[in-house]
């Protein structure tokens, strides 16, 4: 076999790989969830801070992040002033920051206060943990972040610390 032969053989083995694991992160963004499934955790019912009964397609129509969180978690605080920031600098165009604590009531109005969280804070007991793992949080795990689109797709998900450097990106593609 020749070097020019061998060189050719090479390149082609490598973009094939390029080109593969390229699918491969793309398909990572846009994660496969049963249309059933996403419809159904939208209209889970949970809780305000205040009590009152309200779910996720209250806000069809808007760009929605979704962030399971709890005071206890410290990734989970470490990533929620970018999100206050996002929600101050996109929301007038449609960006739509919601959390879902899974925590004690009490605990999580005094952080919101301290925290100066601008967006709409749920309370989320155990149907909070399934709504997640129907969401692909397979693990329960916290933070876990989900992206939809106006139409009400899950877009994106991030297990585990996310911020603004990941999430501006796909969000200003869906605004």
């Amino acid at each position: 076999m020749t070097k020019a032969r061998y060189l050719l053989i090479v390149v082609a083995v490598g973009l094939l790989g390029l080109v593969t694991g390229l699918y491969y992160w793309s398909a990572d963004d846009q994660p496969s969830i049963p249309e059933a499934r996403v419809a159904s955790a939208l209209t889970t019912p949970l809780a305000t801070l205040d009590g009152a009964p309200t779910s996720l397609d209250k806000w069809h129509g808007k760009v929605l992040v979704v962030n399971f969180w709890a005071t206890w978690c410290a990734p989970c605080r470490k990533e929620i002033p970018e999100f206050v920031r996002m929600q101050q600098a996109l929301g007038a165009q449609g960006l739509q920051f919601v959390g879902i604590a899974i925590d004690d009531r009490d605990k999580v109005r005094t952080f919101v206060r301290e925290a100066g969280i601008n967006y709409p804070i749920l309370i989320g007991e155990l149907n909070a943990v399934d709504l997640a793992k129907s969401l692909g949080n397979d693990l329960g795990a916290l933070p876990f972040t989900v992206v939809f689109d106006r139409n009400g797709q899950v877009i994106q998900t991030e297990l585990g610390a996310t911020n603004e450097a990941k999430l501006r990106p796909v969000l200003t593609r869906l605004l």
